[in-house]
């Protein structure tokens, strides 16, 4: 049996690519790694050599990373503020229960309408619904009409995709990008706001099944297993520690801090460092800290520059977002602004934190604050779809709060989600809301 993601000869490919991004000299190495691939023929001899190869270049990962630029140390990050954040004003709960419940709601009809196209290419997408007239997307997507053949070619998400299709919603179908709020919200009820992140591997251990993890988070949950202990489970021969998997992880600690983002980003760190180092924390500290920003402040070019600078200036995260910032987003089609982040960020796998995250901004300040385009417009970017759907579709929702989300998208969701955290299978979104303010400080 095979388990993605795990297998030593799998990982290395993306450590060799990690260690280049972290600014690592990796020709050799690579060239080594191909006479190993294809020199060695047995089976048992192949895996040895790959094992003794990583471990190789396990050393280098720690040893010339830049760590004044990009640190994950929570004390070294906060040290390269540029701002005072303060104490939020005071909010009515009826305030902050409305906001969190629109961004429960908006998460999930993001998340969804992202589902059916996850892991299908940008060009594969525009082509499965182009064959049908329902691209630019305007609605969740259907699979009427498109011919058998392309969906031969691009099959939809094979992880609830064809139930997340127009014709077959009937709630929020299973997602990790779901899962992961209702984990955290989980830990928050548990062991209140001076949980650890011992506290956290301990729920995931107790709720999550292993194969309902991904990427980074199963080689972390792998590691704890082998009795590894944070934040060393995020960096033992786990070569997707920068990958999105943290920032996906942000809603519950950015909910339950209305109007104080210094709480949600120091929440998100504890969160992140789990599974993630360096830029992959900083997408969860980010978008944690943002959606704090949401219940005080309606502008989001203005919420987005200052919780930026909570972010290591020279890190390439922030240089990501700057450069999202810098472009004239409100004269370009949208086609032409992801042709822009394709062109500038194009490299990074399609689950990477750094062009997922200008993806998401991007999207954000496309929308002039309208919850249908700025959902759309991320989805029809490509790349991590469900993931940025979700991410664009909770600030956006809590935003504007959920009266004010369009029945159009709210609807279909009846309220009701799907999911494999243990205790929270068929939870109503508005209890879900309830608890998670429940658990909120403001």
């Amino acid at each position: 049996m095979k388990i993605s993601w795990i297998e030593i000869q799998d990982r290395i490919p993306y450590e060799l690519r990690q260690l280049e991004e972290e600014g690592n000299a990796i020709t050799l190495l690579s060239d080594e790694w191909k006479t190993i691939l294809l020199s060695v023929q047995n089976k048992k001899q192949f895996q040895e050599r790959a094992a003794l190869f990583y471990q190789k270049i396990g050393k280098l990962s720690s040893d010339k990373v830049n760590k004044k630029n990009e640190p994950s140390e929570w004390d070294d990050i906060v040290q390269q503020w540029t701002k005072e954040f303060k104490s939020a004003p005071l909010l009515s709960s009826s305030f902050v229960e409305e906001k969190i419940l629109g961004g429960w709601l908006g998460r999930s009809a993001g998340c969804l309408l992202g589902k059916p196209v996850e892991k299908i290419p940008r060009s594969g997408i525009i082509e499965l619904l182009s064959s049908n007239g329902t691209w630019p997307i305007k609605d969740y997507i259907t699979g009427l009409g498109i011919p058998d053949s392309l969906l031969q070619k691009y099959p939809w998400n094979r992880h609830s995709g064809k139930e997340s299709l127009k014709e077959n919603i009937v709630c929020m179908t299973e997602d990790d990008d779901m899962n992961y709020p209702m984990l955290n919200l989980s830990v928050l009820e548990q062991f209140g706001e001076n949980f650890t992140t011992e506290d956290i591997l301990q729920t995931w251990m107790s709720k999550v099944p292993v194969l309902e993890t991904f990427t980074a988070e199963r080689i972390a949950y792998i590691n704890a297993l082998n009795g590894i202990t944070p934040p060393e489970t995020a960096i033992e021969k786990n070569p997707y520690r920068e990958w999105i998997g943290a920032q996906i992880r942000a809603d519950v600690w950015g909910w339950s801090s209305p109007g104080q983002p210094a709480r949600a980003a120091q929440f998100a760190w504890r969160d992140a460092r789990l599974s993630h180092v360096r830029n992959g924390i900083y997408g969860e500290i980010f978008f944690a800290s943002l959606l704090a920003e949401c219940f005080i402040q309606s502008d989001l070019r203005t919420s987005i520059t200052n919780v930026l600078q909570m972010i290591p200036p020279h890190s390439r995260f922030a240089a990501a977002i700057r450069f999202v910032l810098s472009m004239p987003i409100q004269k370009l089609s949208w086609d032409e602004t992801v042709d822009e982040l394709y062109k500038e960020f194009g490299g990074y796998h399609w689950v990477h934190t750094i062009n997922n995250a200008a993806l998401v901004v991007a999207a954000l300040l496309s929308s002039n604050g309208e919850f249908e385009k700025a959902v759309c417009n991320v989805v029809m970017g490509g790349w991590d779809t469900d993931s940025n759907g979700a991410t664009v579709g909770s600030i956006m929702g809590t935003l504007s709060g959920a009266k004010n989300l369009p029945s159009k998208w709210i609807e279909p969701l009846n309220n009701r989600i799907r999911s494999s955290i243990k205790g929270f299978d068929n939870s109503l979104l508005s209890d879900l809301a309830k608890r998670t303010a429940a658990a909120a400080k403001y």
